[in-house]
This record gives structure tokens, sequence and C-alpha cells, in this order.
């Protein structure tokens, strides 16, 4: 089976964050969580010219994960497909997770008292659509799904 994962084109980003707003309108993520971020570097001058770099942090879904390996309570699962996912009825809160990231890619709900994180919107996924991130949204076309039966 194939893995999916998100691919980002730095490069091309020109921090619209219209990626931000789409994640959080389909997860309802709460004021203060991002489970994606586009951080911007700049402005700086090279080669005579004033440039920004834009990057877009989210979770890597990695091949092992470490956030996963480090759950006490089994929250954070990946699936055959790749995705980690994390059950935030099952996290307690202790932020092992959070430690263990080395993608800075886990965000703590302050309100609800539980860790969260890109889940690459899998209930979009497990219907044949794209996460809510690649789905379009992105102005500069710069961020893409690759995987199992997924065309962009």
């Amino acid at each position: 089976m194939s893995r999916y994962r998100l691919r980002i084109l730095d490069k091309l980003c020109w921090g619209c964050k219209t990626c931000e707003v789409a994640c959080k309108q389909e997860n309802r993520a709460p004021t203060g969580v991002k489970l994606i971020e586009v951080s911007e570097d700049g402005p700086y001058w090279r080669d005579d010219e004033l440039r920004f770099v834009f990057r877009v942090e989210r979770c890597r879904h990695c091949g092992t994960a470490p956030c996963a390996d480090a759950c006490p309570t089994g929250a954070i699962s990946q699936r055959q497909d790749g995705i980690v996912v994390l059950d935030r009825d099952e996290c307690t809160g202790c932020r092992d997770c959070l430690a263990a990231c080395s993608f800075d890619a886990i965000a703590f709900d302050d309100a609800r008292g539980v860790a969260t994180k890109c889940n690459l919107c899998y209930h979009r996924i497990d219907r044949g659509l794209l996460p809510a991130c690649a789905d379009n949204v992105c102005l500069a076309h710069c961020i893409h799904l690759h995987g199992a039966d997924i065309i962009d």
C-alpha cells in the first residue's frame, strides 16, 4: 500500500495562509491552535533584492512516528497508509508527544487539555477527497498530496 504524504514546495509559497484557514475550518480547530502553519523569514536583502521566504510547517506523518511511540495511552497511532492519527478522546494531555516531535507539529489545546495534530484530513481521504489544505485552496498551488489513488 502506498503511503500518503503532503509535498509542499516552499519556494512557491507566497504566504497567503489559505491553507491555514481551510484547515481551521475543516477541523474546527480552536482559537490559538494551528494544525498547519505558514511562517515567514524576512524581509532580507539577497542579490540586491528584498526577499521573503515562507515555510509551511505541518506534521510529516513520519515513517516511524516518534510521537506515537511516546504516547503512553496509545492515543496516537499510524494507519497502514502512513497517516498518523491522534484520538483526542484517548489523549490524557501528558504532552509527551509534543516533546517527541522534532518538527514541532503537535499543538496543545489548552481549553480541552489535550494534544492535537494534523490527521491529514483522513476523513476526507477515506471518501476519495484531498485534505482541506491541498484541495485547490492554495493560491500558489504549492501543496500536493501524494499516495494511493490520488491525482493532483
